[in-house]
């Protein structure tokens, strides 16, 4: 569905996937391909990222039709902005099936919804929908977001009023503070810009970031929590107890939203799936 480039064509077509084209190169460089290749046409009717402009999708739609290497899978778009412009989105979304109406030739799967547009505009649903933000429950009020992220406490250590933590001494101890340090920095996804800024949830309850977020690890104060060992598990996204920490809670410490905190975890974060 992204870019690539000519030179990566004959790989692409060998994976057994279906490919995204939206130009006579990337047709030409698919069709000397060995086996019938399943492309879709994207057109780009106003996002302005990928895609041909819906007066050269007929032709296009004729070359790969007239290939005998290549099959006219689907045709697509996307939505720039179905969470905050509906006038916006009509328009793409009439230019989009003009635009079918005009190719000449069986458009395959229809699809144009992202997850806004699947939420906010199920009658442009089409032939299918690709939902991505939605999956993780995130993004509106009301979902059930469907992802957890935890580490555990590895060090634990009590500073005296004024004592200083972390790289360049940017939290101070306002009083006899316990302070828990966590396994996960900003190379498994929790951004430097959360230094200082934002909780976790501790033994069900909440516990503020302090000090600079390092590579490895983060500090926690705990001071005011009960019985803190270690090993306890530190929830960043997810449920503890009656509290709860959202990634859009996260999005919001970080300058940033929730889509970007959760793809941005790191390689080094294990995945465990449920159900």
């Amino acid at each position: 569905m992204g870019g690539m480039t000519t030179q990566q064509a004959p790989a692409a077509a060998s994976s057994g996937c279906s490919i995204g084209v939206w130009s006579e190169e990337m047709v030409s460089a698919l069709a000397g391909a060995d086996e019938v290749v399943p492309v879709h046409l994207k057109i780009d009717t106003g996002m302005g990222r990928f895609g041909c402009a819906p007066e050269d999708a007929p032709k296009l739609a004729k070359q790969i039709n007239e290939s005998q290497a290549l099959r006219l899978a689907g045709t697509w778009t996307h939505f720039a902005s179905a969470d905050s412009d509906a006038a916006m989105t009509r328009r793409q979304f009439d230019s989009f099936t003009q635009t079918i109406e005009a190719l000449g030739v069986d458009p395959g799967l229809r699809h144009a919804c992202n997850s806004a547009g699947a939420r906010h505009f199920p009658e442009y649903a089409m032939d299918g929908v690709r939902c991505g933000i939605a999956l993780y429950g995130c993004q509106w009020s009301g979902n059930q977001p469907a992802l957890t992220l935890r580490s555990v406490i590895t060090h634990l250590k009590t500073v005296n009023k004024g004592d200083t933590v972390g790289y360049g001494a940017t939290w101070r101890a306002p009083e006899r503070s316990h302070i828990a340090t966590a396994a996960i920095g900003y190379a498994d996804g929790v951004f430097r810009i959360r230094s200082n800024r934002g909780e976790v949830l501790v033994r069900g309850h909440r516990a503020p970031l302090v000090g600079t977020v390092s590579m490895d690890a983060i500090t926690l104060d705990v001071t005011h929590i009960e019985g803190v060992r270690m090993g306890d598990v530190v929830t960043l996204i997810g449920q503890d107890g009656d509290q709860r920490i959202t990634a859009e809670e996260v999005a919001r410490w970080s300058g940033t939203i929730s889509y970007e905190v959760l793809t941005s975890l790191g390689r080094r974060v294990e995945l465990h799936y449920k159900g």
